[in-house]
């Protein structure tokens, strides 16, 4: 992961350089600047942004440079500047802060770049945002957590990258809803950076001043699915794990389906088994359609200055498998992968879209159009 962080900070110079020959094609000069590449789910958004643009469609049409600044808020302001000054027609941001990069990012538009951000925000008026409604997000699975319950407990929260607006205004909404709950208590807190191997660790640390007997509910930003499989390494059974509102990664859906169910390629604790769940996400599409609306500014057409994508919310009830994962599958609304598709837990299951219909599972996992 560091040297793939190194050889793309690097980059820019080297796409500079490529510049001219693409330029000379006819083709549009789009970036892509990452501030944060740690977890499953930046990896899988940078994919469908790089299948986009690969497919079809885009392909003769646009020069994609993917940069990574890291979570580093001058690095990135560097990075944006140094891909106006290569000649950037648009730039398709990932950005640590919602305020850090508001000048960079000015003085961009005023050169003519289009800005528009994914996921997390950017509160220049000039950038343009995609985002999922993050307070809805977390307004819905603290209720959801609440209501499991019956309005009390102790609760464990973990979070996701400090500084983003995704972490704070999820985070803020949650807690929002607690507190409307005095017999409700946030007995343990911890930033898990939205990645499967961080939320293991914090757990493990905030197991150690108390025991699993202690906690009658999560809420997690993202490890819903290692929590799940902490508490079976605990020794608990399936019909003892605590609810957890949390992520949408696939393995945390496959353990929700009905115990039972038949998975190609599962194995303990990536097995159906009933866990009790909300699930929801900030899809990982959101890049790539941050990508087209881009192009589409480029290209003169009328973009809204935020779109706000559905929040996908699954519950046990409203689980449905895919079998195959082929286009079908998705528009019928299956929101969870085979273990044999999809061998990372961790990757995120909320893929589709009708506005990016050469975008599934292909594109998701290995950055290339299925079209």
């Amino acid at each position: 992961m560091k040297s793939l962080v190194k050889a793309l900070l690097c980059a820019v110079p080297m796409a500079a350089a490529a510049m001219t020959a693409a330029q000379a094609q006819g083709k549009h000069q789009v970036y892509l600047s990452m501030s944060y590449i740690g977890n499953d789910w930046q990896a899988e958004a940078a994919n469908m942004v790089k299948a986009l643009a690969a497919s079809k469609e885009y392909a003769d049409k646009i020069n994609l440079n993917v940069q990574v600044a890291g979570p580093n808020a001058q690095r990135q302001i560097q990075q944006i500047n140094a891909m106006v000054q290569a000649g950037a027609e648009a730039i398709v941001v990932y950005p640590i802060s919602p305020t850090a990069l508001n000048q960079v990012v000015k003085s961009a538009c005023a050169k003519g770049v289009k800005i528009i951000a994914y996921d997390g925000e950017i509160t220049e008026p000039c950038a343009y945002n995609v985002t999922i409604d993050q307070a809805e997000a977390g307004q819905k699975t603290a209720e959801w957590l609440v209501d499991k319950l019956g309005g009390k407990g102790n609760i464990i929260m973990v979070t996701g990258v400090p500084g983003t607006s995704v972490d704070t205004a999820r985070t803020a909404a949650a807690k929002e809803v607690f507190a409307k709950h005095p017999d409700i208590k946030i007995v343990g807190e911890a930033v898990g950076m939205w990645s499967q191997a961080v939320a293991r660790t914090e757990i493990s640390k905030l197991l150690s001043t108390r025991k699993w007997d202690d906690i009658n509910g999560l809420w997690m930003q993202v490890g819903c699915f290692t929590a799940n499989s902490m508490q079976i390494e605990a020794g608990k059974t399936p019909e003892q794990l605590l609810p957890c509102a949390g992520e949408g990664s696939n393995g945390g859906r496959i353990q929700m389906l009905p115990a039972g169910t038949k998975v190609d390629g599962g194995s303990s604790p990536y097995i159906p088994m009933g866990a009790p769940r909300i699930s929801y996400a900030s899809p990982p599409y959101s890049g790539a359609l941050a990508l087209k609306l881009a192009v589409d500014l480029i290209d003169g057409k009328d973009v809204p200055k935020h779109t706000t994508l559905p929040l996908p919310l699954v519950t046990n009830e409203t689980i449905k498998l895919c079998e195959t994962g082929d286009w079908s599958e998705l528009k019928a609304g299956c929101n969870a992968f085979q273990p044999s598709l999809v061998s990372n837990p961790g990757w995120f299951a909320s893929i589709y879209s009708t506005e990016l219909p050469g975008l599934g599972l292909q594109a998701a996992l290995v950055g290339q159009p299925d079209e």
